[in-house]
């Protein structure tokens, strides 16, 4: 099975694959939660949506109550307040797990990416971003510590838009 058939609810309970969600196209995944201090990255995930979708570039909300208990609303709650608080426009996904033995498929193959260090494995906290081409390949795994508009994240997101397809 490819990685973007992969089946993962929208946030609204809808039926979906990664793929159906991106709609092929280049994207940043990330693992979002409404009460983490990383939550104002919001502002500049939507900025690069915004900035980069008519290249045909998406970011992915993936909502994890895994850290902290940092996500614990319901899907409805998560939407308004992203909606509300930040504007966001982009996709979101169900609630999932990101570690663990409740680890949802898309993590499995996420967490075998290296990030810049090398390091593999398990998400660290709220807002890791992975960076997809269009074909699902991962091409680059970010901390999250760094933000959404570090001109490394920006850099890559060029480069993958700029790649053949």
């Amino acid at each position: 099975m490819s990685f973007l058939t992969t089946p993962i609810a929208r946030l609204d309970g809808t039926d979906s694959t990664l793929g159906e969600i991106t709609g092929g196209r280049p994207a940043l995944l990330v693992n979002v939660a409404s009460k983490c201090g990383f939550t104002t990255q919001y502002d500049a995930l939507e900025s690069l949506h915004e900035e980069y979708a008519d290249r045909g570039f998406t970011v992915v909300g993936l909502p994890c109550n895994q850290f902290g208990g940092q996500e614990p609303g319901t899907s409805e709650e998560i939407a308004e307040f992203c909606s509300a608080t930040y504007g966001v426009t982009f996709p979101l996904t169900e609630k999932v797990e990101v570690n663990g033995e409740g680890r949802h498929a898309v993590y499995d193959e996420l967490t075998a990416a290296a990030d810049e260090e090398g390091r593999t494995g398990d998400i660290t906290w709220n807002f890791e971003k992975f960076l997809l081409s269009g074909d699902g390949s991962v091409v680059a795994r970010f901390s999250p510590g760094v933000v959404p508009d570090d001109p490394r994240v920006v850099q890559t997101v060029q480069q993958v838009l700029a790649a053949p397809r």
